[in-house]
């Protein structure tokens, strides 16, 4: 038989995610892909509460800072293009006054505080081990403090180098001991993101994943509690075509995301669960359906269907929320 890819054994875990776990996801963009799909099959989880972020430096800070529940102040914040901005936040936190910023962003660190204290899953996505550190012509400059996003700053407001192995090893470990500290019993899946950097250059993103890729196995060695997940090795060694990216042949596809999602859920949930992503997934479908006429007999045999559907599987697994499928399915039969 000819084979058209190369597939490879992944590791199982100890611990299976099932619906009830609670689970934080930080990291590049393709954590923001993953999210969305979990949070579609219902499974209770917390992204992001910074913003994406691509280098491990900065998701070590952000981690640490929902520890500590470290609060922003206006000393913090500066202004560029009429808004003002963090060096540790998205530009999605940012505001057009200094109260708006400070209330998202503190909202969320008070959030992700609460949430990570008792998740039973954090998923870190590492992208880049390439760092832009503060020169003194930025504004907000602090010596040595590190960008998490440009905010579209001009150019020379950042030194650009590339982490070592050990400097991010060290970083990891440090943020590690504390969130084991803080909740001894989580799990932690690290992973390396399959977008490809390549405004840094070929050679120049190839260098930064062996950056990533040597220090993130230093620390899961280390520790029985931490795992690797190998979605960059799925995309790069395992689909290998540049028909699994999108147009820029920077980012993943959608059939790329699906196969490392297929991947993920055989190895990390149990038969049971993934029986119950595709009952929850068959009623997202029906929900999303558009007919062509609403008012037919069949669409409201159908509607009826999904609503005693929908309703059953409530029933079996209270703890999870169809109110919104199920008022819809009702709502077009009256």
């Amino acid at each position: 038989m000819m084979k058209f890819h190369f597939e490879f054994d992944i590791k199982k875990p100890m611990q299976l995610i099932a619906h009830h776990h609670s689970m934080m996801m930080v990291g590049s963009c393709f954590t923001d892909n993953i999210s969305k799909l979990l949070t579609s099959f219902k499974f209770n989880v917390l992204e992001n509460p910074n913003g994406i972020l691509f280098n491990p430096i900065s998701v070590a800070e952000a981690i640490e800072m929902y520890i500590n529940r470290t609060q922003m102040d206006a000393t913090q914040l500066f202004c560029l293009n009429e808004c003002w901005h963090s060096w540790k936040y998205h530009s999605k936190f940012s505001g057009i006054t200094i109260a708006d910023a400070l209330k998202k962003m503190n909202r969320s660190t008070d959030i992700a505080n609460s949430y990570l204290k008792n998740a039973n899953f954090l998923f870190i996505t590492l992208g880049s081990a390439w760092i832009y550190e503060l020169t003194n012509h930025a504004e907000g400059y602090t010596s040595g403090m590190v960008a998490a996003n440009n905010h579209k700053a001009p150019s020379n407001w950042f030194n650009k180098r590339l982490l070592t192995a050990d400097e991010t090893n060290l970083a990891l470990t440090k943020m590690i001991n504390q969130l084991l500290a803080f909740n001894p019993h989580i799990q932690i899946i690290f992973t390396i993101s399959p977008v490809r950097h390549l405004r840094e250059g070929v050679i120049e993103n190839n260098r930064s994943k062996a950056v990533l890729i040597q220090a993130v196995h230093d620390v899961v060695n280390a520790n029985e509690q931490l795992n690797y997940f190998p979605s960059y090795e799925l995309v790069i060694d395992d689909l290998r075509d540049y028909r699994f990216f999108a147009e820029d042949l920077v980012h993943p596809n959608y059939l790329a995301t699906q196969y490392v999602w297929e991947k993920f859920s055989e190895v990390w949930m149990s038969l049971e669960t993934r029986e119950l992503i595709k009952a929850i997934k068959e009623i997202n479908l029906a929900y999303q359906h558009k007919p062509f006429n609403p008012n037919t007999a069949a669409h409201i045999e159908f509607l009826n269907k999904y609503a005693q559907i929908t309703k059953h599987l409530m029933e079996m697994n209270p703890k999870l929320d169809f109110s919104k499928e199920l008022d819809y399915f009702r709502m077009r039969t009256k």
